[in-house]
């Protein structure tokens, strides 16, 4: 009835009691269990236009500014007109490396729209570049926020009126999602001061941006920012 296994010296089990025994069903390796993959389709910023991308950096902007305004003290005021450098800076190269090229490209006359808002950038890096020397104690402090802010509000209220619509009629509404990831993207890796001297355009910006952006980064390092929304 059993038989001796010749290659281990052992009985051998007969087949017929071998097989009425159950045998625990294998689980599967953890490393291959199916696994949910959150996606960028899945993610709630995939839908966002490029153009709701650049209306909140607006929104933001304005609030810094009033920020700046209304502080009660010297420290205050410091921290916001840093958080307003910042943020402005990055704004400006960033649309003009991806925004722009978009209206050159799909936009009738996109050309002529973005030469128009690249010149009202420079005017706006000058005044930025003249602003970010100054403390709150100079004398020209806030009238030179004040001009600061009157040109950048004409430029947001044209863009957010003519050439953001334009756009966007142009494109279809994945690639405006893609445009506002590149966007957002890009601004972390420009410039966080005024250089108003670089150029202004891809790909030269672009390449001038890397070389500065370590450096003003660590500028950064040693500036306040306010507590709640500090930027390194």
């Amino acid at each position: 009835m059993y038989r001796l296994a010749t290659h281990t010296g052992l009985r051998q089990v007969p087949r017929s009691i071998a097989n009425s025994i159950s045998r625990p069903a294998l689980a599967t390796p953890r490393f291959i269990q199916p696994v949910a993959i959150r996606t960028m389709m899945d993610s709630p910023y995939s839908a966002v236009k490029v153009s709701d991308r650049v209306k909140h950096d607006h929104a933001e902007l304005e609030k810094q500014y009033r920020n700046i305004l209304a502080a009660e003290d010297e420290d205050t005021k410091v921290r916001w007109q840093n958080q307003f450098i910042w943020e402005l800076a990055r704004h400006s190269i960033a649309e003009e490396i991806i925004v722009y090229p978009a209206f050159e490209k799909f936009v009738p006359n996109g050309l002529v729209m973005a030469e128009k808002d690249r010149a009202e950038h420079q005017r706006v890096k000058n005044l930025l570049y003249e602003f970010e020397k100054m403390t709150p104690s100079s004398s020209d402090f806030l009238p030179t926020l004040d001009k600061l802010w009157d040109a950048l509000s004409d430029h947001i209220t044209e863009e957010e009126r003519d050439d953001l619509p334009a756009l966007e009629e142009n494109i279809d509404v994945e690639y405006s999602s893609k445009l506002a990831s590149s966007f957002n993207t890009t601004k972390h890796f420009v410039p966080t001061h005024s250089h108003p001297s670089a150029p202004d355009k891809p790909p030269y910006e672009t390449a001038i941006g890397l070389l500065t952006t370590p450096m003003d980064k660590l500028i950064d390092m040693f500036r306040k920012f306010p507590k709640e929304d500090k930027k390194v």
